[in-house]
């Protein structure tokens, strides 16, 4: 694998040497590995700024021992390794604080690894992900063909780079097919928000609009948010456009925080000037406390054609719900802020508003900010 991915991507195929990305004119040395035919083990290569680079070829079979001992300036992980070979490795930077990259889809799932890059934010770490649509070589034919090649739980990690949940993703379907194209949200349109607070973890505001002759939910936009304070999100809020909407908020927005004053979350909000609901988000019956209950009706829509997301407004919601999955039959509860707001709001869907009204007597009435439900 190291012969035929790596190492032919540097130097070319075997026999052709300079072929690859480093040209022929700057390579002075190859020591072939012992043991396999055309395996290189280190790659001695003329500095632009004088001197030798040295490049050297290890394979995680291995073991985490080939490893240990070297210090690197710079670090190229191609597929995804066990996390004790990654640490390893990843410490063979410390003396130099050089770069690291990795390069994989994530096949195995959400393994330790892949959590580290997508559930645990930080400045020293970043995500790019190559999806089969910057692929623009390809026709949208050829990009059909690709897809439908894949079996549906492999899907996500070939085609978008999110990790493969198997049997224990709550949303099995093809989300692709619930994403369409924006347009202009009929006036009737019941609409509403849904926001899960955050500081550490995300702060998530998610605009719902609701065609109720058809029965259909459609997620116009996903905003998500960390460290602001009220003040700071509602400017945000404000920027986006959707500071006229009403909002759903969970129980916990009737915690109080230092920085509010004893102010209670929601009140703090309110006094931003957001028209927050009278109450936390519940069902029909009064009770708040299933996840499960929201999580079934988003997927028995999802199923029916009734619960469809805006493209390009909603890339934070689409990646978590590509994620959310069980484990041992229980929902994980990380990195679901979008899909958390969402709910609140599919919760409250009975107090959503339209923006005006339509009335054969009367014409068009504009409801008032904090007017009519």
């Amino acid at each position: 694998m190291v012969r035929s991915a790596v190492q032919r991507l540097l130097l070319g195929d075997a026999g052709s040497y300079g072929t690859g990305a480093i040209p022929k004119s700057a390579i002075v040395d190859v020591v072939p590995s012992r043991g396999l035919a055309e395996l290189a083990d280190i790659i001695r290569i003329r500095y632009t700024a004088g001197g030798t680079s040295t490049i050297s070829l290890k394979s995680y079979g291995q073991g985490r021992e080939r490893f240990q001992g070297a210090t690197i300036d710079f670090l190229w992980l191609d597929e995804e390794p066990d996390e004790n070979i990654f640490v390893e490795a990843l410490t063979r930077t410390n003396a130099t604080l050089g770069p690291s990259i990795m390069t994989f889809t994530p096949i195995k799932g959400m393994s330790s690894v892949v959590k580290r890059y997508l559930l645990e934010p930080s400045p020293d770490r970043a995500v790019i992900t190559m999806t089969l649509a910057d692929a623009e070589f390809y026709s949208a034919a050829t990009k059909a063909a690709i897809s439908d090649q894949y079996p549906e739980h492999e899907r996500d990690a070939r085609i978008f780079g999110i990790p493969a949940m198997g049997e224990g993703r709550v949303f099995p379907v093809d989300l692709e097919k619930i994403v369409v194209d924006p347009f202009a949200i009929p006036s009737h349109w019941a609409q509403i928000g849904g926001v899960d607070f955050g500081w550490d973890h995300p702060s998530a505001w998610c605009h719902l609009a609701w065609d109720r002759d058809r029965d259909i939910v459609y997620l116009i936009r996903t905003l998500r948010l960390r460290r602001l304070t009220p003040h700071e999100h509602v400017e945000k809020i404000r920027e986006a456009g959707l500071n006229n909407l009403c909002w759903a908020w969970p129980a916990d927005g009737k915690r109080q925080t230092l920085e509010g004053a004893g102010l209670p979350l929601m009140k703090q909000y309110e006094n931003c000037g957001l028209d927050m609901l009278f109450e936390h988000a519940t069902w029909d019956d009064g009770t708040s406390t299933s996840v499960e209950a929201g999580v079934a009706q988003m997927l028995d829509r999802m199923k029916g054609g009734r619960w469809k997301v805006f493209r390009g407004q909603n890339a934070a919601w689409l990646e978590e719900a590509r994620l959310y999955h069980r484990k041992d039959g229980l929902l994980v509860k990380e990195g679901d802020d979008a899909i958390s707001a969402s709910r609140y709001a599919l919760m409250m869907l009975r107090h959503a508003r339209a923006s005006t009204w339509r009335s054969d007597f009367h014409g068009d009435i504009k409801y008032p900010k904090r007017g009519i439900v």
